[in-house]
């Protein structure tokens, strides 16, 4: 059978849904228009990244692993949780403080993850031979199928 959205005959339906209309809030998400105020939004302030200078490699290596598969979109948690598996192993000192940075300083991972596919040029303060890694480990030239993040099996095989 049919379904019935309204009980009243369709002509006053519709002049009802004319009316009522415009007093009902509307959600969803209007983009950057220009008559938005910004008052409804609420901007929720970062603490500002800092360095772990006497963190133990072993122990860093564990928090960048981390840090890499729980960020806050799920392209980020793919890209940096596989570019973690095959990188941070062998990352000198200097470069995972500069991965460091580069996944915790940026406030927006949407950044991060323009930077890497080259959709958006990357600042001069993170343009590193750890972007370029990252940069060139986002072109998947292997082709290789990247649709959910590594499981963590490998932490316990043989280093290769």
């Amino acid at each position: 059978g049919a379904v019935v959205l309204c009980s009243f005959p369709k002509k006053l339906c519709s002049l009802r849904r004319q009316l009522l209309w415009p007093l009902i809030p509307q959600r969803g998400y209007r983009g950057d228009s220009p008559t938005d105020s910004g008052k409804d939004v609420l901007e929720i302030p970062l603490p500002p990244w800092q360095e772990h200078p006497d963190e133990p490699l072993d122990t860093k290596r564990a928090r960048l692993l981390y840090e890499s598969r729980k960020r806050g979109m799920l392209e980020n948690c793919i890209l940096l949780s596989l570019f973690a598996k095959e990188n941070l192993a062998r990352m000198s000192e200097e470069q995972l403080n500069r991965y460091d940075r580069l996944i915790n300083e940026p406030s927006n991972d949407w950044d991060i993850y323009y930077w890497a596919t080259e959709a958006k040029p990357t600042p001069a303060e993170f343009d590193t031979d750890v972007m370029a890694m990252l940069r060139e480990f986002a072109k998947n030239r292997n082709r290789e199928q990247r649709l959910r993040q590594p499981d963590l099996e490998y932490l316990f095989e043989a280093p290769r």
